[in-house]
């Protein structure tokens, strides 16, 4: 077989292989259609992204630090639970969370993007700053994939920044 008959050959076997996967697309568990939740794939993406971030920010101002780390991905996990509660992590103890508001829900390079304004406080002090969290979707659920200081967007010319635990601190 010659270069150019491997290279069709290849990409009909790719086409073949692909034809199943791509029909199961939408598909629930077992193949079968997964009911439509009546929104807009936009709408449902935007909703279950502040769903998702208003779960971690009740757990911050509850001071629950399981309930915040199930709010994110799997791949977040060791991070948030080498930091979490240390001296400048989301849910250290000498910290209160007063307020925290979720501010903007828009879609991003790398999923969908929660603006939110926490305010910290500890002791008598208190400080307000802005997060941006990355929500995507992991099969049928969704999940919180990345955290940063401010209200910016990712350049997405740029990799998304590295998973970290929460930048909130006494600075």
């Amino acid at each position: 077989m010659d270069r150019s008959h491997r290279g069709r050959f290849a990409a009909l076997a790719l086409a073949f292989a692909l034809t199943p996967a791509l029909a199961a697309c939408g598909s629930g568990p077992d193949g079968a259609a997964t009911a439509p939740s009546g929104r807009a794939p936009a709408e449902e993406a935007a909703a279950k992204s502040r769903e998702r971030v208003q779960a971690y920010l009740d757990a911050l101002t509850a001071r629950d630090a399981d309930a915040g780390r199930s709010q994110l991905c799997a791949p977040m996990h060791a991070a948030f639970d080498a930091a979490a509660t240390g001296p400048n992590g989301d849910f250290a103890d000498h910290f209160t969370v007063p307020d925290a508001t979720i501010t903007d829900v828009r879609s991003g390079p790398n999923g969908q993007e929660v603006s939110a304004s926490v305010t910290v406080a500890a002791g008598s002090r208190k400080a307000t700053r802005s997060l941006l969290f990355t929500v995507t979707r992991n099969g049928a659920d969704w999940c919180i994939s990345g955290e940063v200081p401010g209200d910016r967007t990712a350049d997405p010319s740029e990799p998304p920044p590295a998973a970290r635990p929460s930048p909130i601190s006494s600075q």
